[in-house]
């Protein structure tokens, strides 16, 4: 009798869910694509003890009738493609016809689905289908899960907890909710809303659902196309940073993948606009013939292909970087923090003066005398102060009336939010210097503290960067002292193979002796002093991408020499070099971040300083 046999189907359906039920949020996903795929508007998602012990998802799609719903728990059962061809146009989420019959191996299962004329209801136990019968029809699909991997203890076991794998499916049903703003979802987990959308296509809306109100709020949109792509999405201002990468989403024909170069590309839009190691919030939606991507890489299907990469990478690059310089502005110190949800006429907040009606002054004012009442200020009107009492000037605050109900209740809105416009650079009275370090200027709004170091820093890495990009790779200058470098046989080699890169940008090896190479001359753009450190960065991108990226090695050396030469902290200025750096700071591209993404200056309304002193509440 032969060794070789064909596997059971069963145990075969548990072996695919290794791949393609991982933890509760992996059903999640598979249940909710197919609720998408069928055209659903609303989508419910029920999870008790994070989907351990049970998960429901409720959606009003297309539904199926008995027929369909008996044939979907078959392995490669599948309504998304019929022929070889289509594989290379795949426009759903789903497509291999693997998850319902995966899912199904590993839990109890009931499945409630009608197309409006003809329906089922379908009880699953391990990948076997225990009953059926007739279903109400009520067009849509109810599935329930219960008791995953109960038949898997080994996968059951190393689950995380329950709060690990919440997050899991919190974060994929926003992603899920990102890219599908048309269809209204609901998350809830024991009995308490996670997450609920509108559904009415506003991706900003979507994003405040998820981010807060007030965060959506310093969002900024921004879109390019080319002949093969389209690029659209939000971005948050540079003010607004996090510690991951994880908090940009890319969605490709709506589809939520995970690609690192084009998550590069979104970081590297923000280059000298945020800070070392801290990244911006942004969902980023790409969208080009289906021909050109292949999904077909990974049983989840996150990975992808792109054709024309580069092409895409420079249009999402481009496209993010020019919106960012259009909407940079002067950070503020600190925002109000929610604040108490009051009537406008008890909150201690000026707004502008109403128009002047002389009849309804005159009445108050007659009215107020035969009581013998002192008047109160009108709001808005002038405070009429005791000649004991110093002068109160009041400003208009920063935050708004509305602006404070949408900090204490961060609602979903119905309408697309409000864009703040871009401020340009102010125009400053310089009052002095503190430490020998910040510069102290003042304007009607409030007052400035300007970093001397970054101002400077940003000034001249603008000066550095023109006058390196002008050097041709082809000017070189001639060392007085070769320099040598020293590499292991392997990398030897490599370079030996590689040499016409490293001669493309202006650096010529000559071997010297086993394994070393000497270096006689170089690009006259290279900072005096930092030319080993270049070369060997250089050799360094060749061993490890074949090319030599001088563009970044440019970039790199116009920050490293504008950080070198500005001037740092405990250095006094005078009142003349203090005014000659904010004219040229004011001539900046980008004024208001240093070439690390520091702030060069912040803001100090006259609001925050009244609300600091106990003079507002």
């Amino acid at each position: 009798m032969g060794k070789i046999h064909i596997m059971d189907e069963w145990l075969s359906n548990k072996i695919a869910a290794g791949e393609v039920v991982e933890r509760p949020a992996s059903v999640v996903k598979e249940l909710v694509e197919n609720a998408i795929d069928a055209g659903a508007t609303t989508i419910e998602v029920f999870l008790e003890e994070a989907g351990l012990s049970f998960i429901q998802v409720v959606d009003n799609g297309s539904g199926m009738s008995e027929e369909d719903a008996l044939k979907s728990f078959a392995r490669h059962a599948t309504s998304k493609i019929e022929k070889e061809q289509d594989l290379f146009r795949i426009r759903t989420l789903g497509f291999r016809g693997e998850a319902l019959a995966s899912i199904s191996s590993v839990c109890k299962m009931t499945m409630k689905t009608s197309d409006g004329q003809d329906g089922a209801e379908l009880y699953i136990e391990g990948g076997h289908i225990k009953s059926q019968q007739p279903a109400a029809l009520r067009q849509g699909t109810d599935i329930t899960v219960a008791q995953l991997f109960y038949n898997t203890p080994a996968r059951l076991k190393y689950l995380k907890t329950v709060q690990t794998e919440l997050g899991h499916s919190i974060d994929l049903i926003n992603r899920l909710a990102l890219g599908n703003p048309h269809i209204a979802f609901k998350l809830v987990h024991n009995g308490q809303v996670q997450l609920q959308t509108n559904g009415r296509g506003q991706v900003q809306q979507v994003l405040a659902a998820i981010y807060g109100a007030h965060n959506a709020k310093k969002m900024f949109a921004f879109k390019g196309e080319t002949n093969d792509y389209k690029v659209h999405g939000f971005a948050t201002l540079p003010e607004l940073t996090r510690a991951s990468k994880n908090y940009i989403s890319v969605f490709v024909n709506g589809r939520w993948v995970k690609h690192y170069l084009v998550q590069k590309a979104v970081v590297d839009a923000f280059h000298t606009y945020l800070p070392i190691e801290r990244y911006p919030i942004a969902a980023l939606f790409i969208e080009g013939d289906p021909q050109l991507t292949d999904v077909n890489v990974h049983p989840a299907k996150h990975q992808i292909r792109l054709s024309k990469e580069t092409e895409l990478l420079q249009l999402v690059e481009q496209t993010i970087r020019d919106s960012v310089r259009e909407v940079v502005r002067v950070p503020l110190a600190a925002k109000p923090k929610k604040l108490e949800k009051l009537p406008s006429e008890q909150m201690n907040i000026w707004k502008p003066a109403p128009t002047f009606n002389e009849d309804k002054m005159a009445a108050i004012v007659n009215r107020l005398n035969e009581n013998k009442l002192e008047p109160a200020p009108l709001r808005g009107e002038p405070v009429q102060i005791k000649e004991s009492t110093p002068p109160l000037i009041m400003e208009q605050p920063v935050v708004e009336e509305q602006t404070t109900q949408l900090l204490v209740e961060e609602p979903v809105m119905d309408a697309p939010l409000p864009k703040e416009e871009n401020a340009p650079f102010p125009q400053l009275e310089i009052i002095g210097q503190i430490h020998g370090t910040y510069i102290v200027a003042q304007m009607e709004d409030g007052f400035y503290l300007i970093d001397q170091h970054a101002a400077q820093e940003r000034i001249k890495y603008e000066y550095y960067r023109e006058k390196v990009g002008e050097v041709d790779a082809n000017e070189r200058q001639t060392l007085l002292l070769p320099l040598t470098f020293h590499y292991s046989a392997d990398e030897a080699l490599r370079l030996m193979e590689h040499q016409q890169g490293l001669q493309e940008v202006g650096i010529y090896l000559e071997p010297f002796g086993q394994n070393s190479f000497v270096v006689r001359e170089h690009p006259t753009w290279f900072p005096k002093g930092f030319e080993q450190e270049i070369i060997e960065e250089l050799i360094e991108q060749v061993l490890t991408t074949r090319k030599a990226d001088v563009k970044k090695l440019r970039e790199e050396a116009a920050i490293m020499m504008s950080c070198k030469k500005s001037i740092k902290a405990n250095y006094y200025l005078t009142k003349e070099q203090m005014d000659q750096l904010l004219n040229d700071l004011r001539e900046a591209e980008n004024p208001f971040t240093c070439p690390h993404g520091r702030p060069v200056l912040i803001h100090f309304s006259t609001y925050e300083l009244e609300k600091m002193f106990k003079r507002v509440m």
